[in-house]
């Protein structure tokens, strides 16, 4: 072993790293603040590395004793894949939000979250993120359009995935949903036929598994490493991304052509083939009018579709799995009352969906919001890099150098009683009685809606930056489940499982079961 260890080809990167690792945690001169440090004992060697450690072991721990000790003053927050961060109070939420890009960047702290430089194929694509414009125009506008589409694929993959068996049968709830979401998704991310080739969605959802597990890894080794442990940590990355264009290839050749983008092809003004109206046509015409040839490559059009499968099916499997295994808790006049929402709904449009009629579902829509707040995926709120050359000064009074990342809590504001009256208790119906309380005024009530960002609810973010495709999401989750409750019964459960906490995140139990059957009257 020793002998190995000497050789100059294995001895040198050691020494390399032992170095590194001795100048990190004695000599390297510290850019931050001099605040508390969450999760440092008194006599430890390292307070910071020590505190890393605690805090991985137990977030919840870390999170709820900064709340409760520093809650009017910063902090730093050590965490072992992400590096110290500065937790500001939540007094300096709206200062953070409000804040332009060359001060405060949240663009810059997403791709180091994600070392997307590392674990995407084509890193150019997420430094030039054009694809957001689509989202946040195009797609939210035409929610409506894409109403009618998504309730066929809705019915299409439940019947696929939860079956027509009218006895109750165990189902995995996190799995089963995963597999329903990416079908719908994809329905208006590529379009019929193409969202029900299985191939198909199996890369999406391999990439979108990949991306957390891969950039939580990077995270672990220093810039110098990150060349070197890169190909094979994102190995499973690229394979997937590979089988993703080959298999999308075909379909964007054929839009290409049709679209005139391919040369010796010219548009043609009449077509027998109508205009698709999906995210991969947005995608084409937009690189069409930008006039960059490099935005119609085939790979940079297959992998925008995948980084959107990240996007959407993660989180959305989350929110869907959350408020499934809530409501099969809760009392069970409440799926009840949900479901009569729903049936009222459907009957008042002549059995269509719409998205006019989904805006009516307004207890349905508490019912999501009431467990995104309480099981929310969000554990730090509005995570920012500071850009600015002389720094930060916020509003609490620290001042925190160029450099640094910023955050404020999230996860301890949904669970503050002072904020919100019990607020470890499930209330489907708590944000539906803010909107219709008389009390309140219009836009107050409007601000308890499901997909609204709020200081108080950072779920989706805050202000310019917040989730561009939050219309979107909530709008085919709300769909999804009250087609769901319409169509099938759930068993009441006792409890309902525990959360895990996954790094600085909370996510729900994977593994997690419901018994449910097809009703008989669907």
């Amino acid at each position: 072993m020793m002998e190995a260890v000497s050789r100059p080809a294995i001895a040198g990167p050691l020494l390399l790293i032992v170095a590194w690792a001795v100048y990190q945690l004695f000599f390297k001169p510290s850019a931050l603040p001099d605040l508390p440090i969450v999760g440092a004992r008194p006599g430890d060697w390292s307070p910071m590395w020590q505190a890393r450690l605690r805090n991985f072991k137990d977030m919840k721990a870390a999170l709820n004793s900064s709340y409760a000790q520093y809650q009017n003053q910063a902090t730093i927050l050590p965490l072992l894949d992400s590096g110290n961060i500065v937790l500001l109070p939540q007094s300096d939420t709206k200062f953070l939000a409000d804040q332009p890009d060359n001060v405060l960047n949240m663009h810059d702290q997403a791709q180091d979250s994600l070392q997307t430089d590392y674990t995407t194929m084509d890193p150019s694509l997420t430094h030039d993120p054009i694809h957001t414009n689509i989202i946040v125009g195009t797609l939210t506008k035409e929610i409506a359009n894409l109403v009618p589409g998504l309730a066929e694929e809705i019915a299409y993959c439940f019947d696929r995935h939860l079956g027509a068996d009218p006895e109750f049968k165990e189902i995995g709830v996190y799995d089963s949903m995963q597999h329903v979401l990416s079908g719908v998704t994809n329905r208006a991310l590529v379009g019929f036929p193409l969202c029900r080739e299985q191939k198909v969605l199996d890369m999406g959802i391999a990439f979108a598994q990949d991306i957390p597990l891969s950039s939580m890894l990077m995270r672990c080794f220093p810039g110098f490493a990150k060349p070197l442990v890169a190909p094979l940590i994102t190995l499973p990355n690229r394979i997937h991304t590979r089988k993703f264009e080959k298999l999308l290839a075909p379909e964007i050749e054929t839009r290409l052509q049709q679209c005139g983008l391919r040369q010796g092809v010219q548009a043609s003004e009449k077509s027998d083939v109508p205009r698709r109206n999906d995210f991969l046509q947005w995608s084409i015409e937009q690189a069409k009018a930008i006039g960059n040839p490099k935005n119609w490559r085939v790979s940079a059009l297959a992998q925008r579709v995948l980084l959107l499968n990240f996007a959407a099916i993660h989180t959305s499997t989350f929110a869907m799995t959350h408020v499934l295994l809530d409501l099969a808790s809760a009392p069970p006049e409440i799926i009840e009352e949900l479901r009569e929402e729903a049936a009222n709904m459907l009957k008042e449009h002549d059995g269509q969906w719409s998205k006019r009629g989904l805006a009516q579902l307004e207890k349905l829509d508490s019912a999501m919001r009431e467990s995104q707040r309480k099981n929310s995926f969000v554990g730090l709120g509005l995570m920012r890099k500071v850009v600015a050359q002389d720094g930060v000064t916020f509003p609490s009074g620290v001042h925190v150098r160029q450099g640094n990342s910023v955050c404020v809590p999230a996860y301890s504001v949904l669970q503050d009683s002072a904020v919100y009256t019990d607020p470890k208790t499930y209330k489907p119906f708590r944000f539906y009685e803010a909107r219709v309380s008389e009390t309140e005024g219009y836009v107050k009530r409007a601000r308890n809606a499901f997909p609204t960002a709020s200081p108080d609810f950072l779920g989706w973010g805050l202000g310019r930056n917040a989730c561009p495709g939050r219309f979107f999401a909530s709008n085919e989750i709300k769909m999804m489940l009250a087609y769901l409750l319409l169509h099938y019964d759930i068993e009441h459960q006792e409890s309902r499982p525990r959360n895990v906490w996954f790094g600085m995140n909370r996510i729900p139990p994977m593994k997690a079961t419901l018994r449910m059957r097809k009703r008989a009257t669907a």
